[in-house]
């Protein structure tokens, strides 16, 4: 893991803090920085969520079950302080029509959570178009096997083939995790769905870097063969990846 400065962030005596989650963390682990953002995570225990904890937050809880309501929170609040600090204005995205979160005008960002941990990531339209981040816990090897087929295009079967089968699960879990980040920052420019198989992870390596390439059209802007870069750390047993498009 890179060495980073880590700030906890020491929250007013008036604003209310879940026990669910734990004080949030200002950090960056992934290996090249990002101008201008803000990055805010923390970890979260759904079985110390309390019934008054959105209304005390200020959110709107959503539906589903304490594991999705928690993730739900502890993104939520990191979001907020991550806008805190990069406008200002502590600001709880809306969830909009595509479930995506709705950023401030002239923000964009990326939530992701899962395994625990919660994270949002923040910065001006005026230094990045585009942002995505993901968090994967390591897929264990009968579960890569199930999945790589509808993941990986037919060039990364072919490339995972060269690698030793203990090693074949966790280039599984990155190339999943990349295309995650990747449609999470792409989506919001061309508006359209688009898949697994319609992106292929080209390189990966060991210091975090990785590029990627669209397989079909997603607009003018965004034809087949369109390059974009992605980085990625590992933490223990989970994989953060993330995708930016500068502006």
């Amino acid at each position: 893991m890179p060495s980073a400065a880590r700030h906890t962030i020491s929250m007013t005596p008036d604003i209310y803090h879940p026990a669910c989650c734990s004080p949030l963390l200002a950090h960056w682990p992934l290996p090249l920085a990002l101008r201008g953002s803000q990055l805010l995570s923390c970890n979260f225990d759904p079985a110390q969520l309390k019934a008054d904890d959105f209304a005390r937050c200020g959110i709107a809880p959503p539906k589903g079950v304490a594991k999705r309501q928690t993730e739900f929170l502890a993104g939520r609040l990191c979001a907020r302080q991550a806008l805190q600090q990069l406008t200002g204005t502590p600001a709880v995205p809306a969830v909009g029509a595509d479930r995506a979160p709705c950023w401030p005008a002239g923000v964009v960002g990326s939530i992701s959570h899962g395994d625990g941990w919660a994270a949002a990531l923040v910065a001006t339209q005026a230094d990045w178009r585009g942002l995505g981040l993901d968090i994967e816990r390591l897929m264990s090897t009968e579960r890569a096997a199930r999945l790589q087929a509808s993941i990986l295009t037919p060039a990364e079967l072919a490339r995972l083939a060269e690698y030793p089968a203990a090693q074949q699960a966790w280039l599984v879990s990155l190339t999943f995790s990349l295309k995650e980040s990747l449609f999470k920052a792409l989506y919001p420019l061309v508006q359209q769905q688009f898949y697994f198989q319609d992106a292929e992870l080209l390189s990966h390596s060991p210091e975090g870097e990785a590029q990627l390439q669209l397989r079909r059209d997603l607009g003018p802007d965004w034809p087949a063969g369109s390059p974009l870069n992605g980085q990625f750390v590992q933490l223990g047993e989970r994989l953060l990846s993330l995708v930016s498009i500068p502006a």
